[in-house]
């Protein structure tokens, strides 16, 4: 095994942090700033990109390389790693930033790669490989919700990654397909394949609320949906806000332009 071997333990249920076990020298890597809390013999310190030492060598460049690829995916320059430097197990605890769930993943069971959102990373087991997963399709990369990058965790360690909502998690047959709304996809296994497909209809997509496009995954492999894209939700707050504050004082729909005749209720 190439990664550290952690436990862990999740709390909660729709504000969720997970507990790491740590045994000594055993190190577990998490995205910065998602500390909630840490036993005594635990050491902090802070890394240029993931730690791990399968991308770009171990010089300075490899090491930038790796922390610019992770700044193209939405995330800090930085990590943190967290190593037990006691004689004895220790505890760390991270948090997810908004209401939702911490899914933890085996990476070792999942083919040893996933495919996640852009922002959905939480922690890993030291070793685990953070990069980036560029859409080869035009399609998908414009209109796919995520873009042309995506996340890519890949290892044979424990990883853990946070969405909104619930999640549900869907093993997709061979030739199965699935139709998701694009925000609302939060990880698939490297065998799906995922392409975006376009609402019927142009009443349906103009006016519908829902949007232009369809992400669509066919199997074999597993994909996990969440129920509350943060991105929805914040549209949602920011809608409601007072006009004062900069809100829009009114929702405006999720997506298409039929939210604009809610400017004639106003």
């Amino acid at each position: 095994m190439n990664n550290h071997e952690i436990d862990y333990k999740l709390f909660g249920d729709d504000m969720q942090f997970v507990e790491v076990e740590l045994d000594p020298y055993e190190t577990v890597v998490a995205e910065a700033g998602a500390l909630m809390m840490m036993e005594d013999d635990i050491k902090m310190e802070t890394i240029f990109g993931d730690g791990s030492n399968s991308r770009g060598g171990g010089g300075i460049m490899g090491k930038l390389m790796g922390a610019g690829k992770r700044l193209v995916t939405g995330e800090s320059l930085f990590m943190t790693t967290f190593t037990n430097e006691g004689k004895g197990k220790r505890h760390v605890y991270f948090a997810s930033p908004y209401p939702g769930k911490i899914i933890p993943m085996d990476l070792s069971t999942l083919n040893g790669k996933i495919i996640c959102q852009k922002d959905a990373f939480l922690a890993a087991a030291k070793g685990v490989s953070v990069g980036v997963e560029f859409q080869r399709k035009l399609g998908t990369g414009f209109f796919g919700g995520e873009g042309f990058i995506m996340q890519k965790l890949e290892g044979d360690g424990m990883a853990f990654i946070h969405a909104g909502g619930t999640i549900h998690e869907r093993r997709l047959h061979p030739g199965e397909r699935l139709r998701i709304d694009t925000g609302c996809l939060v990880a698939m296994t490297s065998d799906v394949d995922y392409d975006i497909e376009a609402v019927g209809g142009v009443k349906t997509a103009l006016f519908g609320g829902e949007g232009i496009f369809f992400a669509t995954l066919r199997g074999p492999g597993t994909v996990w949906v969440q129920s509350l894209p943060f991105s929805r939700l914040a549209s949602r707050v920011f809608a409601a806000a007072p006009i004062s504050q900069g809100g829009g004082g009114k929702s405006t729909g999720e997506g298409g332009i039929g939210g604009l005749f809610d400017l004639f209720n106003k």
